[in-house]
């Protein structure tokens, strides 16, 4: 089953809980734009290569379209197109005022040289431009992407239209209108939803063991976080390979990455310095680190990781979804079945894009906050968010994803029907 079928398939089962007219249910199946290019490119040696370019902007009803650009070589219409839905998804479930969007190149960035990635961002931006902006839609990192292509976009962007226009990416270096905090925000916002659902659920957080599957950006700053909060981290993985704890004890996610980036890989052994310990901790596969005993799971890695084949075997108490679409809908149904908790992507991770459109207001406003602030703002409007999502599960008898569908979805037909019909 593609991605955005099974964003279409979430859409569908929400709207059975709720009186969603028609005409909004029709609308919102499909996007409101599809751009779609071809990027060429003069590579280092002199040669020219052709890269496929997508921009999905799928509903503007509550606001700009918003979200992040991937550099990936898997990225393809269908993904896009899913993504851009469920950004507008998590938009109004956590009450921004802004739409949903996405974008990506089928690239493996890991191959070009930073000039070839410079080129070949600034060539995107160029046939972009036409149709993102402040007002339109705005940009932000993903897979693969950082602050540096964000500020080529920026750059590249405000050459064409003769003006400084700093708010048409967020995620931006901050010499250039970035954030405080922007860096660290989706783990960040992780972190509050965590807290809360352990609260929920009565947990002892020194108590509570974790395992982070993914371990880039948002992978890391959850973890690293989640350990200085007090929880035990006993597992973490990236797409190589993972380390898992034996005997239940925890680990500081920084010393995993310092041995990370020493080695090139995640060893099976927990180093701190010159120390390694190889008989409390092992290596494990992405499979088995999925499956291994847990009582949060949290999924920081890519799409479709729990399937029906393997939810049966997840023996996590809860799951955090800070990846996007990593659970596909057959394998909601069997986690449900069995007591799993999952907390979707579109609440889970959100603190992103909350912190990006904290960015835009800053941008436009041109006063700008310390990091200190702008946690001050994300942890309430989290925070609000989850009781909102849970409330409503309790309301209709329902998981927190279609509870989650189900909030957003009211919020946008809401914006469409006030829109007018013609």
């Amino acid at each position: 089953m593609s991605v955005f079928t099974n964003a279409l398939s979430q859409l569908k089962k929400a709207s059975t809980y709720i009186n969603l007219p028609s005409r909004v249910q029709e609308i919102l199946k499909k996007p409101e734009r599809v751009l779609q290019f071809s990027i060429p490119i003069t590579m280092d040696n002199g040669s020219t290569r052709v890269f496929d370019g997508y921009r999905v902007q799928y509903s503007s009803a509550r606001g700009p379209y918003k979200g992040g650009l991937r550099y990936h070589p898997k990225v393809n219409l269908d993904e896009v197109k899913a993504l851009a839905f469920w950004m507008a998804i998590k938009c109004a479930v956590v009450g921004i005022p802004l739409g949903g969007g996405k974008g990506g190149i089928a690239v493996d960035p890991k191959v070009l040289s930073q000039g070839e990635l410079e080129r070949l961002t600034r060539a995107f931006t160029r046939r972009l431009v036409p149709f993102i902006g402040p007002e339109q839609d705005v940009l932000a990192p993903d897979v693969n992407t950082n602050p540096e292509v964000m500020g080529w976009l920026v750059d590249e962007y405000s050459k064409v239209t003769g003006r400084f226009v700093p708010a048409v990416a967020t995620g931006k270096p901050l010499a250039l209108g970035g954030s405080q905090g922007r860096t660290a925000a989706t783990g960040q916002g992780g972190l509050f939803i965590l807290n809360e659902l352990v609260g929920k659920l009565k947990l002892d957080p020194k108590k509570t063991r974790i395992i982070v599957q993914g371990f880039g950006n948002v992978g890391y700053y959850f973890a690293k976080l989640a350990h200085k909060a007090g929880y035990k981290i006993i597992g973490l993985s990236d797409s190589k390979g993972g380390i898992y704890s034996n005997g239940g004890a925890g680990m500081d996610p920084d010393h995993i990455m310092q041995d990370k980036k020493a080695r090139g890989i995640i060893a099976g052994c927990y180093c701190v310095g010159s120390v390694c310990d190889c008989e409390n901790y092992r290596s494990m596969t992405n499979k088995q680190i999925l499956e291994a005993p847990t009582d949060i799971l949290v999924l920081a890695a890519m799409e479709n990781q729990i399937t029906r084949e393997n939810a049966g075997r997840i023996k996590a108490k809860a799951i955090i979804e800070m990846a996007n679409g990593p659970t596909t809908p057959e394998a909601d149904i069997k986690l449900a079945k069995r007591g799993v908790i999952v907390v979707p992507d579109v609440l889970a991770n959100a603190g992103g894009v909350t912190t990006s459109y904290f960015e835009m207001v800053q941008n436009l406003q041109q006063y700008y906050w310390t990091e200190a602030e702008v946690m001050q703002k994300l942890k309430p409007i989290m925070g609000q968010a989850f009781k909102q999502v849970w409330q409503k599960a309790e309301a209709l008898k329902v998981d927190l994803r279609i509870a989650a569908f189900v909030l957003a979805l009211e919020r946008i037909a809401e914006a469409i029907e006030v829109r007018g019909k013609y």
